[in-house]
């Protein structure tokens, strides 16, 4: 969430962008987190909002009482309301407190947009990227709602002006930082990604990707699991998109599967065996349930098979395996629509991974490749994940699986992770 002060719990409506909310300390206090993560080898990110301020931001506030004022063109103002609804609906004019006019804030009454075709407020926006980058020391930023940055005619959503905004803006944090690093939330699909490639931002946050893992697991379906992987790594490196499971605007994972914690372990499992640069959201923001007396981190910490202690696992097995770091995802057949299967590859490195994501357990389940994918041969399996089990490998001559045998069922939610090495 965004630590720069403001008037919300959420932090969306900045009211200072060059200080740290009280809740959270000072300025000195955030440098020495910092500092700290950094002798940790840790780099941090902070969430940066850049398509609105608050409406009680001083700049804000003085536009409002004054139409002569030097910061009137940093928002828009209409003296009628304007038959303009947002993408959801929502009122996007609101009335002014002032006079008989209205301002656009495209979420909420409390967030006016800034102006980006008001040059001064780009220069703004790199002041404040230069200022968090070099005076409080961190090393990118979450970029919130970056397609609404710029609206064109009736056009909101990722708009020419847009797309020169978000290429003005991270090549200026590339000229003063080329480490480092910038991930926008663009909530769609995969398609209406791809526009803001290759020169604007790092890396975007993978919406489709997320429904599809969640889609999937809930539904016991592995049919076009992989499909928006796919469909990203034919066109961009693995560390330019960004998967994740469920995030801060959205209902969490275990509530999304009716609080099915094997189903919980399958998709984090899926997250953090395949491609992109994952984030894991885990932090609650509400009150706390009546469960949390016996579900809670101290509980989870000491049972060896806990949801928290599988996302530990998962997250050191991904950092020092290279095929999960950084292995081409190569799709697999199988004779059940409840399985999906498929290799990470390196060179020097081959992961294989089965899940069953049905409610059945399942036995005789084969998988294969139509195209070559590997040397021809016999592989030994190395588990990596997953109850204790062995398959045989075979991999035919023109380089395609021919099919595997598990030497036990696979049961339903059941997920394994495999190193292959070949037999000598």
């Amino acid at each position: 969430m965004p630590v720069a002060q403001s008037p919300s719990y959420h932090g969306y409506d900045v009211s200072d962008y060059y200080r740290v909310a009280r809740d959270y300390g000072t300025n000195d206090d955030f440098k020495r987190l910092v500092a700290a993560a950094h002798r940790r080898g840790i780099k941090v990110l902070v969430d940066m909002v850049l398509n609105h301020a608050s409406s009680e931001h001083p700049f804000f506030q003085e536009a409002l009482r004054d139409t002569a004022s030097p910061h009137r063109n940093w928002f828009r103002w209409s003296p009628t309301k304007p038959d303009q609804k947002g993408p959801w609906g929502q009122e996007a004019w609101h009335h002014s407190q002032v006079r008989d006019e209205y301002y656009y804030g495209i979420f909420w009454s409390g967030m006016p947009d800034l102006n980006y075709e008001t040059p001064a407020v780009r220069d703004e926006a790199k002041k404040v990227a230069r200022f968090w980058i070099e005076e409080m020391g961190v090393d990118g930023f979450r970029l919130d709602a970056v397609p609404y940055l710029v609206e064109e005619g009736n056009q909101l959503a990722g708009t020419p002006g847009t797309h020169a905004m978000l290429h003005e803006y991270g090549s200026y944090i590339r000229s003063i930082a080329p480490a480092a690093f910038t991930v926008g939330e663009v909530w769609d699909s995969v398609g209406a990604m791809l526009p803001y490639y290759p020169d604007q931002l790092n890396s975007y946050f993978a919406f489709e990707l997320s429904d599809a893992i969640i889609n999937g697991v809930r539904t016991g379906s592995a049919k076009n699991l992989l499909r928006g992987y796919l469909r990203l790594q034919d066109t961009m490196p693995a560390d330019r998109w960004s998967p994740f499971l469920r995030n801060h605007d959205q209902t969490r994972t275990l509530t999304e599967l009716d609080g099915d914690v094997r189903r919980a372990k399958v998709s984090a499992t899926l997250l953090l065996t395949l491609p992109g640069l994952p984030f894991v959201y885990g932090k609650a923001w509400e009150a706390p349930q009546p469960d949390t007396l016996t579900a809670n981190v101290a509980a989870e910490d000491t049972v060896r098979g806990s949801l928290l202690n599988r996302y530990r696992e998962l997250i050191h097995l991904r950092a020092s395996n290279e095929a999960l770091a950084a292995g081409k995802l190569v799709p697999l057949s199988t004779t059940s629509d409840a399985v999906t299967s498929y290799l990470r590859q390196t060179r020097n490195s081959t992961v294989l991974v089965v899940a069953n994501l049905g409610n059945t357990t399942l036995s005789g389940v084969t998988v294969s490749s139509a195209a070559p994918v590997m040397r021809a041969g016999r592989y030994a399996a190395k588990r990596l994940l997953g109850s204790s089990a062995a398959l045989s490998l075979r991999v035919a001559v023109d380089g395609r699986i021919a099919g595997y045998v598990p030497l036990r069922t696979l049961a339903p939610m059941e997920i394994y992770v495999f190193e292959l090495a070949p037999l000598r």
